[in-house]
């Protein structure tokens, strides 16, 4: 079957820009234009490429159709670099936007010196979208992403895989929570009593510490809290006690403002990034700031790159 890209471009640009008008301008044609060019891809696979809305979303079926695109365009962008005679000076001279997801907690703390370092020299645009890191391998397993940071260690499917070092996590706690609650000790029981602060539904950091320093993990009281910032100013303002990034939290320990609840007691989560082969070699500079940015502040040293 032979792929035509008007109509791929036309679905990637409305899912994109969230919407047909928006599409439709980027693309110098009408909406009609890009709505028929979309609908008659769909009727020829016969399947939902694009769910309509505000804004409009892609499905599964359509999310494989846009990382294609993406790595067409990045194949597009190196070709008309080394051939300049071959743009067109009438066609509409869209970036390639690079969908790319990592966790919450490395956003805050070190891959966005990642996605600058990038972006200062590429041409490309990044789309980041943010996960729990151990369920970002799934936007690359469904074909939401081309690469993402993860903390699945095996490599996946179609995919590179470099390991980046452990990002370490501090149970912390300011000095009038740990009185009030632990006054007689770091006790199981003493944590079904405190509030602790979970990001949502997905975040198992804090039971994975219990288990590791109590060898259980009690059923604890929990404030949901889905921002890497607010869990330290809550730690800070007693509301309850948290896994917070040593990063974030290490000036805090150092004056006082926050205590460990268990001295020495770290929880190191290894992170891998894993990017698909068909766009490992044209992003090879993303792969290189990512590296560079998560040597110098995870644990451990990033190591060879592994197929």
């Amino acid at each position: 079957m032979t792929l035509d890209y008007v109509s791929l471009r036309a679905v990637s640009t409305v899912v994109q820009t969230g919407s047909f008008e928006k599409a439709a301008r980027l693309l110098n044609v009408t909406p009609s234009a890009v709505s028929q060019r979309v609908k008659l891809l769909e009727e020829r696979l016969g399947t939902a490429l694009v769910i309509r809305g505000s804004p409009c979303i892609a499905t599964e079926k359509g999310a494989w159709l846009c990382r294609h695109m993406e790595t067409v365009g990045m194949l597009e962008s190196e070709l008309l670099t080394h051939l300049p005679a071959l743009v067109d000076p009438l066609s509409p001279g869209a970036r390639v936007t690079l969908h790319i997801a990592t966790n919450a907690d490395s956003l805050a703390t070190w891959f966005l010196t990642a996605a600058a370092a990038f972006s200062h020299d590429a041409p490309h645009l990044l789309g980041i979208a943010v996960d729990d890191q151990d369920h970002t391998a799934e936007w690359l397993q469904q074909g939401r992403v081309l690469a993402a940071v993860t903390s699945l260690e095996s490599p996946i499917s179609g995919c590179r895989r470099t390991p980046l070092g452990a990002l370490r996590y501090r149970a912390t706690a300011s000095p009038d929570f740990v009185a009030l609650y632990f006054a007689d000790g770091m006790t199981p029981f003493a944590f079904t009593q405190a509030p602790s602060l979970t990001f949502n539904q997905k975040d198992r950091l804090q039971s994975r510490w219990l288990r590791q320093t109590l060898g259980e993990d009690p059923v604890c009281p929990t404030h949901w809290l889905p921002a890497t910032q607010s869990f330290v100013e809550a730690s800070l303002l007693g509301m309850g006690w948290g896994m917070n990034p040593e990063i974030l939290v290490a000036e805090h320990l150092a004056s006082g403002r926050l205590i460990e609840l268990i001295a020495d007691t770290p929880l190191d989560i290894p992170l891998f990034w894993q990017i698909h082969r068909l766009a490992a070699d044209q992003l090879t500079a993303l792969t290189r700031a990512v590296v560079d940015a998560a040597h110098k502040a995870l644990h451990g040293h990033a190591q060879t790159e592994r197929s």
